[in-house]
This record gives C-alpha cells, structure tokens and sequence, in this order.
C-alpha cells in the first residue's frame, strides 16, 4: 500500500521547487505535443523520444520531478517493481513484549533493524516472515549511538533478501522508499510502503519526509531501485523530518554486529542548542535563547540569524534542528551568525544533554 504518491507540500528549498514545477507542468500538458513538434523539426536530433524518455527517467530516479503524467505512470511502474522484492524481504520482528520491522540482507537470514527494537544481544526474537511464517532468530550486537542493530534468522533456510547499497552518495531530494509494519503487526496485513525525498544526509544519520508511525522501527529505507539505504529509527518534531540509520554504518560495522557487541552511548542522550526560531520563515532568526542553555553560553542573542553550523548551510529552523540531532553532548560546534547590526561572526558551541538539563 503507498500512502502517500507526492512529497508533502511542507518541503523546502530545492524540494517544494521542483514539486511547484511539476504542478506548473500539468497544467500545460496540452501543450506539449505542439512544442515537440516543433522541436524536433528545428533539431532532427532530438527526433528518438525513447531515447529522450530513458535518460530523463533516469534523472527523475535520482531526484527529478516528474513533468508529465507519463512520468508519474513510469514512477508508479518502478515501485511496483520494487514494492514486490521489498515485501519479500521486510519482516516482523517480537522480542519479548516488544515488536518492530527489519529488512534481510543476506539469503542466510541476517536482519538489519534499529538498536532500540532487539534492546540487547543474545534474546530470542520470533521473525514474521510476509508470507505468515515464524521463524525464530537471536539478537545480535548494537551500536546506541546511532540505534542500529542486527538479529540472525536460526532456523535453517534460504531467505529473501534486499541488496545494500552505500549512503554516503545519497543527495537532498532523492527519491526514498520506506516499509514497515506501521501500527504494529497485524495479521494478514502486509507492512505498508511509503514514498518520500531525502531532506539531509551524514554520516551518522539520514532525514527524510516519507511518513514513519510506531511500529516501522527497524524496516528499511530504500532507494528508488530497491537498495536498502537506511533502517527506519525514529520519528521526528515534525512527521515529514524522519530519521534513519545510514546503511554505510552497517556495512562499517557489520563484523561487530555479528560478533554481538555493543558500543555507543548508554541510556540515550539528547543533544541540546536552546534556541527557538519561527518555523515559517525562510530565514534562521533567533527569537528566544534559553538561560543557562550552550547558545547563552556561547553568546548567541535574540535577532541574531544563523547561517551555518559547523560549515553546513542552515535554510530553516527545522534544518538546524536536524543538524543538532546529528551531534552528541559535549561535541564543540561552530555556530556562524548575522547580528541585526549586520556583522558576520563564528561562536564556538559546547551541547549539553537536554535530559540532564531537565533533571537539574
């Protein structure tokens, strides 16, 4: 089931234009056969359409909007086609009480899923399989600081499985696919298929707009072939800003996973700037800085418009929380801002753990 064709209408930047330019386009699709025309008599050379329909798809692929309605009809095609292999190969997961999504990546039942789902090493997991069949699995290693996590398939088989593709190319607006048992596992119910764009992409974590709800931790993101890019962690502020693990980290760390070890941070931390900007605006103005917070700390002032951090562009309020979410406490960050005199300065930012500042 896909839920949703088209990114939301909430999507900045580059995004929202190139959604703008498709709903311009379709209100000219009449049009298009006597611009044609009219093309090609100019330049025989543009006289193959296959031709010039194949690489244009192949741009949509990576990013492009659709211009035409026989774009959408050939995007609907090259998800249907991936939907079949990714509900192959995305499973249930129950560890104790607890249930969640994972993807196969090998034919012989290893799972990748989010950290927080196995909770442990060594548990015994009941794997749902889409055609109704349990299999039994145990829980592998986990890194906490960046949620992912691994189970092994026990029960003898060769299973279904997505290839892994590398993270590290993704751009900002690709086209991103994302399954899992939304709502939780129900029987009968095959897990739901999402559609979506990339928002922003490090090493360590992946935002995108395709919708997550409880119970798609652990499915996988995929790219528009049908790769596994990422594993679905958690929902953002926002229902269109969701956050995955990056595949690289997995494939950085498959050989601790299988060895069932566990690294990262303990109990969850959460990075902390204290700032608040109007979400609306196009640019960065701060509005209110929490006493005591790193930013009061460090100097940041109500007016003051920030630009970048850590050398990275910041175009909205919802992009500087993404890229805070990207740190850890204690990391030192460069903060680059305009004052309202209209000096241009850099402020070094220590983060704190927003839930120790709770505590205290």
């Amino acid at each position: 089931m896909i839920q949703r064709i088209l990114p939301s209408s909430n999507l900045s930047g580059s995004v929202a234009a190139s959604f703008r330019k498709f709903l311009i386009v379709c209100g000219l699709i009449l049009c298009l056969p006597l611009l044609a025309n009219a093309q090609d008599k100019a330049n025989p050379q543009t006289a193959n359409p296959q031709i010039q329909r194949t690489a244009h798809f192949a741009e949509i692929l990576t990013g492009d909007a659709p211009d035409d309605v026989a774009d959408l009809r050939s995007m609907e095609q090259q998800i249907q086609g991936v939907s079949k292999k990714a509900l192959a190969a995305t499973v249930g997961v129950i560890v104790g009480p607890a249930q969640g999504s994972g993807v196969v990546v090998s034919e012989d039942g290893l799972i990748l899923t989010a950290g927080h789902v196995i909770g442990a090493p060594n548990r015994e997991v009941t794997i749902i399989l889409n055609n109704g069949r349990r299999v039994k699995g145990v829980t592998l290693g986990m890194d906490r600081s960046i949620d992912s996590g691994a189970i092994q398939i026990t029960t003898p088989g060769k299973y279904d499985y997505l290839p892994i593709r590398k993270s590290s190319g993704l751009r900002e607006g690709e086209w991103v696919l994302v399954m899992g048992h939304a709502g939780g596992i129900v029987k009968d119910r095959l897990p739901a298929l999402r559609l979506g764009r990339v928002l922003a992409s490090s090493r360590d974590v992946i935002a995108t707009d395709a919708t997550l709800v409880g119970g798609d931790s652990g499915g996988p993101l995929l790219d528009i072939q049908g790769n596994v890019i990422g594993i679905n962690s958690r929902i953002g502020n926002r229902i269109t800003a969701n956050l995955h693990v990056p595949s690289t980290r997995y494939l950085e760390d498959v050989d601790r996973l299988k060895k069932s070890e566990v690294w990262g941070r303990l109990g969850g931390t959460q990075p902390y700037l204290g700032v608040r900007c109007e979400s609306d605006r196009q640019d960065v103005v701060v509005t209110r800085v929490t006493p005591g917070s790193p930013a009061a700390t460090a100097g940041i002032e109500e007016g003051d418009e920030i630009l970048r951090l850590n050398e990275r562009n910041i175009g909205s309020f919802d992009d500087l929380k993404l890229m805070v979410n990207q740190y850890s406490p204690g990391d030192r960050i460069k903060v680059r801002i305009r004052r309202s005199s209209g000096s241009v300065i850099t402020l070094e930012v220590e983060l704190a753990d927003r839930r120790k500042l709770e505590r205290n």
